[in-house]
């Protein structure tokens, strides 16, 4: 850890599993940078934080916009340590005749995929010139099979689980890691909006605690709750016909 404590960036603090794992980083010598949409969320979190002895900088800057995001980043006092991007939406599918709205499906591209990997891209350097450094992506289970209620969320995690996996490869050897997070269900505004059944929901803590574990232990990927993330994985390796028989079958079809 450096001499002046490590720094961490958060995205998507403001969401369920971004505010668990800020205040499990939260500790005497540790600087947190949290980012999220919502400032009225933020504030309390960070006094936990900093209860908790942490020094705590917050940010609303639009992802969307890349100026004001590089200008952001590129103004950090130092490279983070750790680079955790939890900020992500969902959308899901009601109807076959009306489908998905593609400018939401194109903003649920964005910052679910282009975003998180725009912002890899800007931090990696100065990471391999330390020679430190770990980058976090969440995917979802959802990455393994598309679901039909969730098309283009189901894309994006499987193309920022895709991204990860490949980016590891490629900065392991100057000492950068990369850990991809792929939950199921987890208590939050996030999955209550989501269509379809949600079996093996956990809460935000459970999750966060798996997920600063595996991140410390710079583990490639975590996938959580292991009988959810069993029953996906299968579902890639089955015939593709009786995959989307069993996914109609489970509640994740769409009727009408």
């Amino acid at each position: 850890m450096p001499a002046q404590g490590r720094l961490i960036l958060i995205t998507g603090a403001s969401g369920a599993i971004g505010g668990e794992l800020a205040r499990r980083y939260a500790a005497a010598g540790t600087e947190l940078v949290l980012h999220g949409r919502r400032l009225e969320a933020l504030k309390p979190l960070a006094e936990d934080c900093r209860a908790l002895g942490a020094a705590v900088s917050l940010s609303q800057v639009p992802l969307e916009d890349d100026v004001a995001r590089n200008a952001w980043l590129d103004g950090l006092p130092r490279t983070p340590d750790r680079v955790l991007l939890c900020a992500g939406m969902n959308h899901g599918v009601t109807s076959r005749r009306d489908g998905e709205d593609g400018d939401t499906a194109r903003a649920l591209l964005d910052l679910n995929l282009r975003i998180p990997i725009d912002m890899a891209r800007r931090l990696i350097p100065a990471m391999q010139a330390r020679g430190s450094g770990q980058l976090v992506f969440i995917s979802s289970l959802a990455a393994w099979y598309g679901l039909p209620v969730t098309p283009s969320y189901s894309a994006s995690k499987a193309g920022i689980k895709a991204y990860g996996e490949a980016l590891r490869g490629l900065v392991a050897a100057d000492g950068v890691g990369v850990t991809v997070v792929m939950p199921g269900y987890v208590q939050s505004a996030m999955a209550r909006a989501m269509p379809g059944p949600k079996p093996f929901l956990i809460g935000p803590e459970r999750a966060a605690r798996r997920i600063q574990a595996a991140v410390e232990a710079n583990r490639a990927r975590v996938s959580f709750p292991w009988p959810l993330a069993l029953a996906t994985q299968c579902l890639a390796l089955l015939p593709a016909g009786l995959s989307g028989r069993l996914v109609k079958w489970t509640g994740y079809g769409v009727e009408r």
